[in-house]
């Protein structure tokens, strides 16, 4: 019996922000829970798997999504989940579980608060535990090792990188959850100094405090919560080396080989392409990893240089994308999330608006 296909129905965010002082991850949650239920008029009861994704390292305290839950409320038991990653990847372990047939609906949600912590650190912790952990770099450093290869290589240059920034930063005016925005030209982008070179701070993304949520539904039940469902037509996700020099970093291996196993490379028009990009110049990368032409909407929504909440944005990428289609501006779209050092693991989710066709 064929997988039934699979469709994000619903999704919320809260408005991102520099620092949440006066409410905690589960207070946080609660209004974005309710609201991704309302808006297909359903309830925690008619969820049949919930799944999470979040750091303890940002919290700072060990278990914190089983906290988190009382966000969702766990009266009477439910079918549970977590990954200790951005609920991009939470999302994805859900979907696995809506192909198997055993559940037809799934909610999805992760949290992120970087301010409370000191981020350079907390993220150093994720590298190679031998030879870069111990020198404690902060990712601007390293997303500037990636940066000046690209401008060695010949592929880019900082008019580049800042021609990116304002675009997203203007792009991210008409997003109401977007915590930065500009009209600055990118000539005035350019007079900025440099925070690391050749890398200045229009380029960097803003330390974010955030959450979002997203309702997955299964076959028929899909349509029936929503009237133009986004359609999962294929997703995967690929990692690279922890080893920085053992890789080119002017490109993504794991970004490409993850659009060929979410079947991008078969069907590869897209209407709108939502990139997990916290870094200007890795939006070029991931551009060319994905073939997308110039008539693709790349990060409308300003993308992660207007908000960057840790274990929550490459969600959110998803989210933005699938908003696309459920409201008729684009039919295919793509979201996509990463992970690690310099785009060391990628995500790629292929949506669309026609449901496929073989699943039940």
């Amino acid at each position: 019996m064929s997988s039934p296909p699979v469709a994000v129905v619903s999704f919320a965010q809260s408005p991102q922000v520099r620092r949440e002082d006066h409410r905690n991850e589960v207070e946080m949650l609660m209004p974005v829970i309710e609201e991704v239920f309302s808006n297909i008029k359903v309830t925690k009861d008619d969820m049949g798997f919930v799944c999470s994704g979040s750091s303890d390292y940002l919290v700072g305290a060990p278990f914190s999504f089983v906290s988190a839950l009382d966000a969702v409320g766990v009266w009477p038991p439910m079918r549970e989940s977590h990954v200790e990653m951005d609920g991009a990847w939470a999302l994805y372990e859900a979907w696995t579980m809506l192909l198997s047939g055993d559940v037809e609906t799934a909610l999805v949600y992760s949290f992120g608060r970087s301010s409370p912590g000191e981020l350079a650190k907390i993220l150093a912790l994720q590298l190679d535990p031998y030879y870069l952990a111990p020198l404690w770099p902060d990712p601007p450093a390293l997303a500037a090792l990636q940066a000046r290869a690209l401008i060695d290589a010949g592929k880019a240059d900082e008019e580049e990188f800042a021609t990116v920034a304002a675009r997203s930063r203007r792009d991210a005016r008409a997003n109401p959850f977007a915590q930065v925005s500009s009209d600055r030209t990118t000539a005035e982008l350019m007079a900025e100094p440099y925070v690391v070179s050749p890398l200045r701070r229009h380029a960097l993304p803003p330390i974010t405090d955030g959450v979002a949520a997203i309702v997955l539904a299964a076959g028929d039940r899909a349509t029936e919560l929503c009237e133009r469902p986004a359609w999962i037509s294929g997703m995967d996700h690929r990692i690279e080396t922890h080893a920085l020099g053992a890789r080119d970093l002017t490109v993504s291996e794991s970004t490409g080989l993850a659009a060929r196993g979410a079947g991008v490379d078969r069907d590869a028009t897209v209407d709108v392409a939502e990139l997990h990009a916290p870094f200007a110049h890795q939006e070029l990368i991931l551009r060319e990893a994905l073939a997308l032409g110039p008539e693709v909407s790349v990060n409308p929504s300003g993308g992660a240089l207007a908000a960057n909440a840790v274990m929550v944005a490459g969600l959110i990428r998803i989210g933005e994308a699938a908003k696309r289609v459920m409201d008729g501006s684009a039919r295919r779209a793509l979201g996509h999330a990463t992970s690690g050092p310099c785009l060391q693991q990628n995500l790629v989710c292929a949506l669309s608006a026609e449901r496929p066709s073989g699943g039940r």
